[in-house]
């Protein structure tokens, strides 16, 4: 996680070209802590973060009651990034990669697993980026298991679900979760899995910032890009289960909540027009697509 945060960091400001990130070492009263990177107000990146924790303690009762558990410990690790582009041309994009363990009264380790995946969350859509993103997830799913992608792609698009629009928050990637030992993989295998995913997310995401960060926009573009953005909000506040979880076990708010944007709007009852480039995202988010057979 160290290495990895440095290296896309270190990428991200390259291609930013103005912010560096700022750095905050923080800690966990109960246990535990982590390093917060955030960029701001820079040529590229409105606002962004790629985050590491590692967190331990007794599990709160909301969250025993999730897990249908009582008197539980936890041990919780990951990373976790959002950033969220100037330029409406450019897609926000998610990635998080995390491992989870539990415990019983006598210290025992009575479950693990992995989790994670990543999406991208464009405001136009330029087909070839969202097949460039898919065929990046689906290399890096191929060299594990050929069954992952396809698997992992569908649980991303009714994960990234807003269910109260009725619409995906973007055009999906890949989100696995419960990555337990069975038949087929060993948790050894599981973590090698999490980390190729992990080392290909600048590979996925950087190439196309660089074809779109130039591009000319108006205000009203903008706009439109400030008023997808609150269903973004909508999503993260509402639904995402990391969200809740770091609410819920005393985490880092700072922390938590720089995944949400810096500039957005909610207008009543906003349609774009018809046959317009903002309309043909909606067609599309109402009905995700399989990229790679586009």
């Amino acid at each position: 996680m160290l290495n990895l945060q440095d290296t896309i960091t270190s990428k991200l400001e390259a291609v930013d070209g103005k912010s560096k990130f700022k750095e905050d070492l923080w800690e966990r009263p109960e246990g535990g802590g982590g390093r917060t990177r955030v960029i701001e107000n820079g040529h590229v990146f409105e606002k962004g973060g790629v985050n590491i924790s590692a967190v331990h303690g007794k599990l709160p009762e909301s969250m025993q009651q999730y897990f249908g558990v009582k008197d539980a410990d936890f041990y919780a690790c990951g990373l976790s990034l959002v950033l969220h582009p100037k330029n409406p041309m450019v897609p926000t994009v998610h990635a998080n990669w995390r491992y989870f363990e539990m415990y019983d009264q006598d210290g025992t380790m009575v479950d693990s697993w992995f989790g994670g995946g990543q999406d991208l969350t464009p405001y136009y859509l330029f087909d070839e980026d969202a097949i460039h993103f898919h065929q990046i997830c689906k290399t890096a799913c191929d060299k594990h298991q050929p069954k992952f992608y396809e698997l992992y792609k569908k649980k991303c698009d009714e994960y990234f679900w807003n269910a109260h629009r009725h619409e995906a928050r973007g055009v999906g990637g890949l989100f696995f979760d419960y990555c337990k030992a069975n038949d087929d993989m060993t948790m050894d295998d599981w973590y090698n899995f999490v980390t190729e995913v992990g080392n290909s997310f600048l590979e996925g995401y950087i190439p196309i910032v660089e074809k779109r960060k130039d591009l000319s926009y108006s205000d009203e573009q903008r706009k439109w890009q400030e008023i997808r953005r609150g269903r973004y909000v909508e999503f993260n506040l509402v639904h995402d289960k990391g969200t809740l979880f770091g609410l819920k076990t005393n985490g880092r708010i700072e922390s938590i909540l720089m995944s949400l944007p810096p500039h957005v709007q909610w207008i009543y009852d906003y349609h774009p027009q018809k046959n317009s480039e903002e309309e043909k995202l909606i067609r599309v988010l109402k009905n995700p697509i399989d990229w790679i057979e586009f």
